[in-house]
């Protein structure tokens, strides 16, 4: 049962619409409805949910040392690997393509590596976004670029499937697997 989420992304207006930050994205579009308030806590943004009770973070250490963050609510809740949701972004899926699942390796994400060294388990869940990946260039660089002109317009899209798909995986009603937001786009 999920009680904890964590949404990875960088402090800062330089990074707030990039594609490191979709993950923010996404659990802001979440939590769009639901009265919740920010207040920094565990070295991030917190916000609770009363009902289901559910605690949600988005870490202000940077992506690289998210897991300082996360760890520090997940300890203070009581709230064991198994029971996290990571929301992040994933250069290994092209745009419009999510996966959600359990455990598994890092994909050489240094976001989730610094969760998996301070929670001391990669047990967590994972929805994994698609950012796609460079053809050419440095992938620093598209990773803290914005969304191109084709991504943009079907970007709110994106952000309102992954929320729906949050909430039924809060609920314990959602599959497994890799899916494609927009298959006609592909």
């Amino acid at each position: 049962m999920i009680r904890l989420i964590a949404a990875l992304g960088n402090p800062g207006a330089r990074y707030s619409s990039t594609r490191h930050n979709i993950g923010w994205m996404v659990l802001d579009k979440y939590l769009e409805d639901k009265n919740c308030l920010w207040r920094q806590k565990f070295h991030g943004l917190y916000a609770k949910i009363p009902s289901p009770q559910l605690h949600c973070i988005k870490p202000q250490t940077f992506m690289n040392l998210s897991g300082r963050s996360a760890a520090a609510a997940a300890a203070f809740f009581s709230v064991p690997p198994e029971d996290i949701l990571v929301i992040h972004d994933d250069t290994e899926l092209p745009f419009g393509d999510v996966l959600l699942r359990k455990g598994g390796g890092l994909r050489g994400h240094k976001g989730l590596r610094s969760l998996k060294q301070h929670l001391r388990s990669d047990a967590f869940v994972r929805l994994s976004i698609g950012i796609g990946r460079p053809s050419d260039g440095d992938l620093s660089s598209l990773v803290t670029a914005g969304f191109s002109e084709f991504e943009q317009p079907i970007l709110p899209q994106l952000l309102r499937s992954c929320a729906d798909l949050i909430d039924e995986t809060v609920r314990g009603g959602s599959d497994w697997g890799r899916r494609n937001i927009f298959p006609d786009h592909q």
